[in-house]
């Protein structure tokens, strides 16, 4: 717990000022309750008052000292004062107090909320940021669904920390000390008789608040296994209907509910029970005063004294029974910081140097020297050296598997080598920073990802806060503009999610577009004409031979008709390089090209 707290804290303590407000108007709404009770008493006793007493002044004898006096003479000035005008002030003190009590339950729970929620928005922030920092390696390794949970919903368990958690740490033992102060000053043996059996409420909230923990703990799981499989059945609709795989989907997700409420219902038992437990012990603590007033004690109570005990002793049960929420509250809440601050301890394996190196790719040589790479176990890379000249077209081709689209992972940093370097310029990438050394490339893959949002705004994310003119100069050059301005709302039209409202081709032209507006020295052409039909692969081609005009390209490609212009052509093969030269150099060696070659266009 003292972990969790410490852990928690930074982020509350930018709004400390309002939790203290709202700290401070729980510590008065406690004392509130107490005056509320010493009121009603005060106010019975007037109304029902003893032949010859002034009211309350039998129980003064109980107070300091230093009070006693005090209170005397203040109870004499009372009791001299007209009985009909006393008991209207008196009357009228009840709402006073209770609109000062009301004014300062909500003071206090509109306080800690506005802290609570801004604290688990930045816990989410912070969380999101932090994944946009973490190499592809954790993504790989890690379901979609399971970050999706850790975001949305761990940290709505620390904003009830926060909202109720603070609040009611300070506020409870407050109002139990007061309560407890004024029915000790007042009746201090039947007080005594009263809580004879608190010790007996730390029992359940000992037994029940592990029990949350290890509950809590498998709830957040079992919710993240929903979120997976909700992503994988959204994100693949499409093979989901074409096997009749609905099914198959429910009978996961059912199965994840399942377990999901079956944890929640044990951590609502281990949140619920321990209330009424204390409820129970408080109404034996009044069944003992009963006993003790009817069987042992010579004392007679007035009607005020006596409602005003009972009323204290159930009121001084409720914020027992409130701590003990909160301790089942702080055992939830641990379970669910574990996963939040075990996410924000997850290091990147790819670090930037103290002081990086300025890279300038323009002009600049490629070089792969040395390269070795796996994923896992498996050997992907093996020992490669290769030279891509600037301004040079350098095609990769090579079997599914060979290690072509790796080697381009490799160059944008989304891994580093086991062992080798790459260079940009005679600039190891390990010595610059990565967002420099992916200013400088731009890239086009087969897979094109587009947002959520207009057309223009997704070519403009190739260079944020281009011009509308920008955009539309890079959409002509990727031969996009005319497709655009027929769409009803034209560069303002939503692409759709994952860009569903466009066409294969269409999708591809807009990454072009995007790559051009970039501007980048180095491109990365990675299978970007593979998935399209004949008519939109030839306007395709057409945008990217104006992309790669003067600049340092990479192209991946299976259709070898796409890169035949190519400056050189790289062979791959089990991650090694068995083949370089020009098409017709390859074709006339008759080697592994060749082979290929044959096998797409039908001779040998």
């Amino acid at each position: 717990m003292r972990q969790f707290l410490r852990q928690f804290l930074p982020f509350v303590r930018p709004y400390s000022f309002r939790l203290g407000l709202g700290i401070l108007s729980g510590i008065l709404f406690g004392c509130a309750n107490a005056a509320l009770l010493v009121v009603v008493r005060l106010v019975c006793d007037l109304i029902f008052p003893t032949l010859g007493a002034v009211p309350g002044a039998e129980s003064l004898h109980n107070l300091p000292g230093f009070l006693r006096g005090w209170a005397t003479r203040q109870a004499a000035t009372l009791g001299q004062m007209d009985r009909p005008w006393l008991i209207a002030c008196g009357i009228a003190l009840v709402p006073t107090v209770m609109l000062f009590r009301s004014l300062f339950q909500y003071l206090g729970t509109y306080s800690a909320c506005w802290a609570a929620t801004r604290t688990m928005a930045d816990v989410q922030r912070a969380l999101f940021r932090h994944l946009q920092s973490l190499s592809l390696n954790f993504f790989g390794e890690t379901r979609s669904g399971e970050l999706m949970s850790r975001v949305s919903n761990d940290p709505i368990v620390l904003y009830r920390v926060v909202s109720e958690g603070f609040t009611v740490a300070i506020r409870e033992p407050v109002q139990i000390l007061v309560l407890g102060t004024v029915l000790a000053v007042q009746q201090p043996r039947l007080t005594a008789v009263s809580l004879v059996l608190v010790p007996l409420c730390v029992v359940p909230v000992a037994i029940f608040g592990r029990k949350v923990r290890k509950a809590a703990k498998a709830a957040q799981t079992h919710v993240a296994e929903q979120n997976s499989v909700m992503n994988e059945s959204f994100g693949g609709q499409r093979v989901v209907k074409a096997y009749n795989l609905e099914t198959f989907m429910n009978d996961r997700f059912l199965d994840a509910s399942r377990k999901y409420v079956s944890e929640l219902m044990r951590t609502t038992r281990g949140l619920e029970l321990p209330g009424p437990m204390i409820e129970f012990f408080g109404s034996l603590g009044v069944a003992g005063v009963f006993a003790y007033i009817a069987f042992y004690s010579k004392v007679t109570l007035s009607a005020g004294d006596f409602l005003q005990f009972i009323g204290g002793v159930f009121m001084l049960y409720k914020p027992i029974k409130d701590l003990s929420r909160l301790q089942a509250l702080l055992q939830q809440a641990a379970a669910a910081s574990q996963r939040v601050f075990a996410l924000l301890e997850t290091k990147s394996q790819l670090k930037d140097p103290p002081v990086p190196v300025p890279l300038k790719a323009a002009g600049a040589d490629i070089v792969f020297e040395h390269i070795r790479f796996s994923y896992g176990d498996r050997t992907v890379i093996h020992d490669l050296n290769l030279t891509v000249p600037s301004g040079k077209v350098v095609a990769l081709v090579g079997m599914s598997g060979s290690g072509k689209t790796t080697l381009t992972s490799l160059l944008l940093r989304f891994h580093d080598p086991e062992a080798g370097r790459i260079t940009i310029g005679g600039v190891d990438l390990r010595d610059t920073t990565t967002a420099g050394l992916r200013d400088q490339i731009a890239v086009v893959t087969q897979d094109v990802v587009l947002f959520s949002d207009s057309i223009a705004r997704n070519i403009e994310l190739g260079r944020q806060g281009a011009s509308r003119a920008e955009i539309e100069l890079a959409a002509k050059a990727a031969y996009a503009d005319g497709f655009i301005r027929e769409k009803p709302l034209g560069y303002d039209t939503p692409a759709g999610e994952r860009g569903t409202a466009l066409s294969g081709g269409q999708r591809q032209r807009i990454a072009i577009a995007r790559a051009l507006l970039r501007n980048a020295p180095i491109l990365i052409l990675d299978e970007a004409t593979s998935a399209l039909d004949t008519e939109s692969e030839r306007a395709v081609q057409d945008a990217l031979e104006t992309l790669m005009k003067g600049r340092t390209t990479i192209c991946i490609a299976h259709r070898l008709s796409t890169i035949q212009k190519a400056d050189r052509i790289v062979v791959m093969d089990s991650g090694r390089i068995v083949e370089q030269g020009t098409h017709a150099e390859l074709v006339a060696r008759g080697g592994h090209y060749a082979r290929l070659h044959a096998l797409q266009f039908g001779g040998e």
